[in-house]
């Protein structure tokens, strides 16, 4: 779980996803496919480019050319392939998707909905924070459920994730040894611990929902804010953590 490669799984991540929605919103308002999806595609592939150039600047940084040649040349299919958080967590952004596109706006109320929303919103501020927002701008289309669903999905997410710190801990140590980072191990458990810190502080507690605009709450960056965010939140504490206990056990 180096920095660079969390990095541009997140970017990557982030542009998929929100591509998505913007295929989702181009054909929901009636745009041709063979017209909306190669043009939201040219442009999701050109950030994920431009974001992965970044980073892959301070990839290239930890070590010289000649070790990334051989450990190219030793490369292997199931070192490439991902783990079982990784699995689960790309799951759970699929039915995160899922709900929004098609669940939610059909079931803005109901038992279920309600049951949800009701626990959630005491459980986790922030989306008692976005709830609020909602409600003053006269959003919700099922955004509401929604949020709540990918609040809950986040907390399944973590506490599965931090049930394997150990076991990732031990992948994280055997990586730096074959793959040494620019940064020492110490540094990258403090900049993922800083990270968490502030994404907890303004997502979980609700700190800079309160402060954003309406239609921060709208469209694609709406939809991130929603139904992504969570999870990449629970995702980022479990990395610190993670990073942590293996820098813990390198001192």
């Amino acid at each position: 779980m180096g920095l660079a490669r969390l990095l541009a799984k997140a970017w990557v991540l982030i542009c998929a996803f929100a591509g998505a929605h913007a295929v989702h919103l181009a054909l929901a308002g009636g745009a041709d496919p063979v017209v909306a999806v190669p043009q939201v595609l040219v442009s999701m592939l050109l950030f994920a480019a431009m974001g992965l150039l970044f980073v892959g600047g301070y990839g290239a940084s930890g070590g010289n050319w000649r070790l990334h040649h051989i450990q190219l040349s030793g490369f292997k299919l199931p070192h490439a392939l991902p783990g079982f958080n990784e699995v689960v967590f790309l799951v759970f952004v699929v039915l995160s998707f899922v709900d929004q596109v098609a669940y939610a706006p059909l079931h803005v109320s109901g038992a279920v909905t309600k049951a949800l929303e009701g626990a959630l919103y005491f459980a986790i501020p922030g989306h008692r924070a976005v709830v609020d927002r909602l409600g003053a701008c006269g959003l919700d289309g099922g955004r509401v459920f929604a949020s709540a669903f990918a609040w809950l999905l986040a907390i399944i997410f973590a506490g599965s994730a931090i049930s394997r710190l150990k076991h990732t801990a031990g992948v994280i140590r055997l990586e730096r040894a074959s793959r040494p980072e620019a940064l020492g191990p110490t540094a990258v458990a403090g900049i993922f611990g800083v990270a968490a810190v502030l994404a907890i502080q303004c997502l979980f507690v609700g700190s800079l929902t309160m402060l954003l605009p309406c239609g921060a709450f709208a469209g694609v960056p709406g939809a991130l804010l929603i139904g992504l965010a969570p999870l990449i939140l629970a995702y980022l504490i479990f990395a610190a953590l993670a990073t942590l206990l293996a820098s813990g056990n390198e001192a």
